[in-house]
């Protein structure tokens, strides 16, 4: 029993990771908070839905609302954040999250209007509904494509900031954005990518929720920006590590917490959770040192 609450929590896991690191990478780059990211999940899930309905196979629907996550996240950036990187450090914190939030306001509005405020679903047999027995535990299909996708994801994320010239020039406008615009690195470039790769990770989260519960609706963004919070938070502000351990911490304590506990005490579980971590370390697990702000100074 507790070893399936395990995998359950692994699942779950991995899909707060996908949403997690794309919010936290755009805190880490930008230091700002994007309070449209749950719009931009919810928009991921929509398109996925409407590639399968349109006889699309979920392999390659998923790449398509990826894209057209990334696409509107990519939006988002250049109506609400770049019209405010010259205003000064102090004014554009709380300016970049009231402009996010109407952002995500209008998304949410055109989600709500394609869907007629319906909740609407997948086809049935999107994915497979048989199921394996392994090593004790019942693993199903669509668990399967969960944990690979989340695997993929990550790793491919990790290279791509790691491994290559593109990742490196993130990772230096994430330490110092004054040096590395002097060392000749193109910031609208880098925060163009940024946006695009925590849309497409927050695309691929929405259309794993969507398959998992088989519900897409308007607003099914909206608590999984709030576990978001709570997993960054774990794991440290701008952390990707500290994302990635702190979706997995969370996934495994909601899994657990259900299977064990009351169904109205989990969400006071997880905030209780939360409340621990802070008193015993308040920077989170991973703590990531901020040095320089992409808003201008005055």
């Amino acid at each position: 029993m507790i070893a399936q609450q395990v995998l359950n929590g692994l699942v779950l896991g991995g899909v707060y990771a996908l949403f997690a690191l794309g919010f936290t990478l755009i805190f880490g780059i930008h230091r700002i908070m994007n309070m449209a990211h749950g719009a931009v999940f919810m928009s991921g899930a929509f398109i996925g839905l409407f590639t399968v309905q349109a006889g699309v196979p979920i392999w390659a629907a998923l790449p398509v609302a990826m894209i057209g996550a990334g696409l509107v996240s990519i939006m988002i950036e250049v109506i609400a954040f770049k019209p405010l990187r010259k205003l000064a450090l102090a004014d554009a914190e709380l300016a970049s999250i009231i402009s996010s939030i109407g952002a995500g306001l209008i998304v949410l509005s055109l989600g709500q209007y394609v869907s007629n405020t319906q909740t609407l679903r997948f086809p049935f047999g999107t994915v497979p509904v048989d199921a394996i027995q392994l090593l004790g535990l019942r693993v199903t299909m669509l668990q399967l494509l969960m944990l690979g996708v989340a695997l993929v994801l990550v790793v491919l994320l990790a290279y791509y900031l790691y491994r290559t010239p593109q990742g490196r020039q993130i990772r230096a406008v994430a330490g110092n954005y004054r040096t590395a615009q002097l060392l000749g690195v193109n910031p609208d470039a880098i925060f163009y990518q940024t946006f695009f790769i925590s849309g497409a990770l927050a695309g691929a989260a929405g259309v794993m929720v969507g398959l998992a519960f088989n519900a897409v609706q308007f607003l099914m963004g909206e608590p999984f920006l709030l576990k978001a919070f709570v997993a960054i938070i774990l794991g440290g502000m701008g952390s990707i590590p500290g994302a990635l351990v702190g979706a997995m911490v969370l996934g495994l304590f909601q899994t657990l917490s259900a299977a064990y506990l009351p169904a109205l005490l989990v969400d006071a579980m997880i905030f209780l959770l939360l409340f621990i971590i802070l008193m015993v370390r308040p920077d989170g697990l991973f703590v990531q040192t901020v040095t320089e702000s992409p808003t201008q100074r005055v």
